[in-house]
């Protein structure tokens, strides 16, 4: 089985996607659909595949799902095997990803959000955007803080599961938008640990582990 994946290259969302298929070595097929400048996610034949106009959309067969927490639950359940990566078969480990995964939307609409007005001037207020990605950064880094002191590494359990990669594109992001990591040394060593992976590939704004070890300034 394989999917298809209405893509924008420069979309988190869909590069959470894109990083997890490639950490589990799937192949699959892309659509480019040109968000900016040309809004063709709005355009009538994205719409009557997504009413709600949003990407990525991912297709596989005659299922169509809009939302990236699903998409990654979907990808992780068909295609790993050890069920590592959604641990369904551990109820409270289960459980503790989907808090995550509902934490990676508050990463979308805050640190996501800043980077979207830096790069496209999108309207939105900025400062608001900033506070609240920073109350999620100081949230991430306690939890990721109080792991370490357990001997973990990953936000659930010993081994990364979806949690992990919901959340890394708009943390790894986030100087884009204007919100540096210095004063996260526990997110830092999250996000290198997550580029140390066997599969990571990289998106625009988001460098391979080497180029970071090599350059601590550089960004991404």
């Amino acid at each position: 089985m394989s999917f298809t994946l209405y893509n924008w290259v420069l979309s988190g969302n869909c590069y959470k996607v894109r990083l997890l298929a490639s950490l589990l070595d799937v192949a699959y097929e892309t659509v480019a659909v040109d968000f900016h400048p040309g809004q063709q996610h709005k355009s009538e034949a994205m719409l009557a595949l997504n009413p709600a106009g949003t990407l990525p959309v991912l297709v596989a067969g005659d299922l169509v799902l809009t939302e990236t927490p699903a998409m990654l639950a979907w990808i992780a359940a068909t295609f790993d095997p050890s069920g590592r990566w959604w641990p369904t078969n551990d109820a409270r480990a289960m459980a503790e990803v989907m808090e995550w995964l509902a934490f990676s939307s508050a990463l979308t609409a805050t640190s996501g959000e800043a980077r979207l007005k830096a790069v496209l001037d999108r309207p939105i207020d900025l400062p608001k955007a900033l506070a609240g990605a920073e109350r999620c950064f100081r949230q991430l880094e306690q939890h990721l803080v109080e792991r370490r002191f357990g001997g973990g590494v990953w936000l659930v359990g010993d081994h990364p599961t979806i949690a992990d990669i919901a959340c890394f594109p708009y943390v790894a992001l986030s100087p884009d938008g204007g919100l540096e990591h210095d004063a996260f040394p526990a997110i830092r060593e999250w996000l290198y640990a997550i580029r140390g992976l066997p599969g990571f590939k990289t998106m625009p704004g988001i460098h391979e582990l080497h180029e970071l070890r090599e350059g601590e300034a550089v960004h991404g």
